[in-house]
């Protein structure tokens, strides 16, 4: 959520920062804002003076009464005054719910370092690593490996779920759950994250608080019997772990990793690839979280990034960072790194991390501050990153080290969580 001292102070400001995101309507919606905040505390403060009266004449009419006087007209000018502190508080509160309800649909505003730009086409590549891998044979595209290989099933998993769903079997099972395990042992031992393992369900206030809601409500899973959603990704409960808190300034920077299955409607948008294990409604990611002070956000957003990066280097694996432009950057997010793998059966990129740096527009939703060495509460700024996503990560892995015999070779960083396994044979 955006600081509402800043819509009011510097309103143009706002609307050339969202409209740069492609918002058209932006100066409407920001007038909007206004027009709510404005009457909500011209409202507020009438109530007050109001209450103030009241209390006065309270005082006003109990000497009176003691004196024995006639205090009639003032008892019910007093009455009076309470039916109309009565409407003003329910305008207040009628213009405060509005208020929210508009400032919860609008995005935060892109950071000065983010390029500008409509979609995707503006994105712009930071670096690469590694080459692409050479082949003496065609390779071949993960679900041809997978279903030959025996070790991924989606017709079977359509027959129990429905289409974009992932049946892992035997070492196609265990590989998924090596990648999991070492990512988390990575980030722990490595990279200093602690690992947390939070609930799957969550609450509405904690959906609103990461920005998941209300925008994106139609892409989540909802329970049929209680406002409780199933996790989008594991930065929802985790971003939500100090709601309501207020921190010492001594506790930051934290740092938490953590594994949840992922679950998303949208996997079958139009036009997009739905074929295999890229776009499906449930995948497994280890997330990563920072908890830190504003003026040193921006460095913990290169180091969170350069930890995603370092996943695909132990795996030996090509890939590229893209600096998303404020046209694609995501709902929460001042400015994102998108870390691209590749994928040589595809012949394409594919995201396998996004990390993002929110500054204070989830902790001013999720109302997580912290006190200052000048004793004053101050927002904490959020950042949140893939560390990495499967399953396309799992797609890389196969596509990269398949071999011509239908093979695929185990990379080296994950033969300890494999069981002595070093390749997956067809059975």
């Amino acid at each position: 959520m955006l600081d509402i001292k800043l819509i009011r102070e510097k309103p143009d400001f706002v609307v050339e920062r969202l409209s740069s995101r492609g918002a058209k309507d932006a100066r409407a919606v920001i007038d909007k804002i206004i027009d709510f905040d404005k009457k909500r505390r011209e409202f507020a403060v009438k109530c007050d003076n109001f209450k103030s009266e009241v209390n006065r004449w309270a005082k006003e009419i109990g000497k009176l009464k003691a004196q024995g006087k006639d205090v009639t007209d003032l008892t019910a000018r007093s009455k009076e005054l309470g039916g109309m502190i009565t409407e003003l508080d329910t305008l207040v509160a009628t213009h405060s719910a509005q208020l929210e309800e508009a400032m919860l649909l609008v995005p935060n505003l892109p950071h000065e370092s983010v390029p500008i730009g409509k979609d995707s086409a503006g994105n712009s590549e930071v670096r690469r690593w590694g080459e692409a891998p050479k082949f003496e044979f065609s390779p071949k595209a993960h679900w041809d490996i997978g279903e030959q290989l025996g070790i991924l099933d989606f017709a079977r998993a359509a027959k129990i779920s429905g289409s974009g769903f992932i049946l892992y079997k035997g070492a196609g099972a265990r590989l998924e759950r090596a990648l999991i395990n070492w990512l988390l042992d990575l980030h722990t031992r490595e990279h200093g994250f602690t690992e947390v393992f939070p609930p799957f369900l969550i609450n509405r206030n904690a959906m609103i608080g990461t920005g998941q809601l209300p925008k994106f409500e139609e892409d989540m899973y909802r329970l049929r019997d209680e406002d409780m959603y199933l996790a989008p990704t594991a930065e929802v409960p985790v971003a939500n772990i100090h709601r309501e808190e207020i921190l010492r300034e001594d506790q930051l920077p934290i740092y938490y990793c953590a594994y949840t299955p992922c679950f998303r409607r949208e996997a079958g948008a139009a036009g997009k690839q739905t074929r295999g294990m890229i776009r499906v409604h449930q995948f497994d990611k280890v997330e990563l979280i920072k908890f830190v002070k504003p003026e040193t956000s921006y460095d913990e957003l290169e180091k969170m990034t350069v930890n995603a990066e370092r996943v695909l280097q132990l795996l030996g694996l090509h890939y590229r960072v893209v600096l998303l432009c404020t046209g694609d950057v995501g709902f929460a997010s001042a400015k994102t790194y998108d870390i691209e793998v590749w994928a040589p059966g595809q012949n394409a990129y594919l995201e396998v991390s996004s990390c993002s740096n929110c500054e204070d527009f989830q902790a001013r939703r999720a109302n997580i501050r912290f006190k200052g060495a000048d004793g004053k509460n101050r927002f904490v700024h959020i950042l949140n990153g893939s560390g990495t996503a499967l399953a396309r990560l799992y797609v890389a892995v196969l596509e990269t080290y398949q071999q011509a015999d239908g093979s695929v070779k185990i990379p080296e960083v994950l033969l300890p969580y494999m069981g002595g396994l070093k390749e997956i044979r067809p059975s």
